[in-house]
């Protein structure tokens, strides 16, 4: 299972710039939706992407927004972490924070004190040099994934600047659907929001 497959709804950005919404079960309307509000529907590796190209963060986040709501009036499993619909600061302003995912860890750097104890709150710890930190290893996907929403959500009210590095360069890179199709993930234990306040 990939990083993208936990959630009913999951929304992200790529490397290069566009954002992406992965749907890991029918939900009624949501092609409406998405298409409606500016997203493009695209069949990549046994699953439909919806697409936004490049665009300005007011414009990203206008239309992410749309579809968002329109989507939680038929689920609120849904995980926003799309980079590219922030509107902190200017697009060239280097955020305070930036979690990034690879293959093998979850890691953070903060630039201020402030960012550092919110990421600690969230069981990120130390990683050796000043100001870097990871999550535990042996942290299950879904709890890392868990721990990043929540801590993505606290530094976002906060006023703090926080870019999430899905490792997802390109919409090519995008994982293909699960193995077992026709297979929907497992619910979360209890149905909630996990997405930044906009």
């Amino acid at each position: 299972m990939a990083l993208t497959d936990h959630h009913d709804v999951f929304i992200g950005s790529t490397g290069d710039g566009w954002t992406f919404v992965v749907l890991n079960r029918p939900i009624r309307n949501a092609a409406h939706i998405l298409t409606g509000a500016g997203f493009t529907a695209r069949e990549h590796q046994g699953r439909t992407l919806y697409l936004l190209p490049p665009e300005t963060a007011e414009d990203s986040h206008e239309r992410a927004g749309v579809a968002a709501y329109g989507l939680m009036a038929h689920t609120l499993d849904l995980v926003d972490l799309a980079w590219t619909t922030s509107q902190h600061g200017a697009p060239s302003r280097e955020p305070d924070v930036t979690i990034r995912f690879t293959d093998n860890a979850v890691t953070a750097t903060a630039a201020t004190g402030q960012a550092d104890a919110v990421l600690v709150q969230y069981d990120f710890i130390p990683a050796g040099a000043k100001q870097q930190y990871t999550l535990p290893p042996g942290l299950g996907e879904r709890d890392a994934l868990s721990a990043v929403v929540r801590a993505e959500a606290h530094l976002y009210s906060d006023g703090i600047s926080v870019r999430i590095d899905l490792g997802i360069a390109t919409t090519q890179d995008i994982p293909p659907t699960p193995s077992r199709p026709g297979a929907a993930p497992a619910p979360p234990p209890t149905t909630q929001v996990q997405r930044r306040s906009r």
